[in-house]
């Protein structure tokens, strides 16, 4: 069952989308690449990350660079942990290994690393936002 929708401006709609980001990202069907699966671990703690903004009423630059969006988060006096900083190496991903030749075959291992680390960064917003975790399918 789909999850409840709420307003474009809504923090638990970010959420939301970060929670689908994920579900696929943690998917391995046949003939899918895992560059395109890491996007999607990307896309999960990005949209995560935007949520927390949202949440506090902080304007955010529509960028792709999660190092910089915690670093502005960071600035406002939130802190950030080491282990939400590790989606730092994800930013890679959201650009580079979407097109062909742009960027070397993600391996299992690097994937796995991905999905782990958006897995740590929408549990750490779900808290920002007061949010009870719930588990991507």
């Amino acid at each position: 069952m789909p999850p409840r929708r709420f307003p474009p401006g809504d923090s638990r709609e970010w959420l939301n989308r970060a929670r689908s980001h994920l579900t696929r990202a943690k998917t391995c069907p046949p003939g899918v690449y895992l560059e395109d699966l890491c996007f999607d671990a990307q896309q999960a703690a990005e949209k995560a990350i935007k949520a927390v903004f949202i949440h506090n009423g902080l304007d955010f630059p529509y960028v792709h660079d999660l190092t910089r969006l915690l670093t502005l988060l960071e600035r406002t006096g939130r802190k950030i942990p080491k282990y939400v900083r590790e989606a730092g190496r994800l930013t890679r991903f959201a650009v580079e290994t979407r097109y062909p030749g742009l960027s070397e075959r993600v391996s299992g291992r690097e994937h796995a690393r991905s999905v782990r680390v958006a897995e740590g960064v929408l549990r750490w917003a779900a808290r920002q936002v007061g949010e009870k975790t719930r588990r991507a399918r």
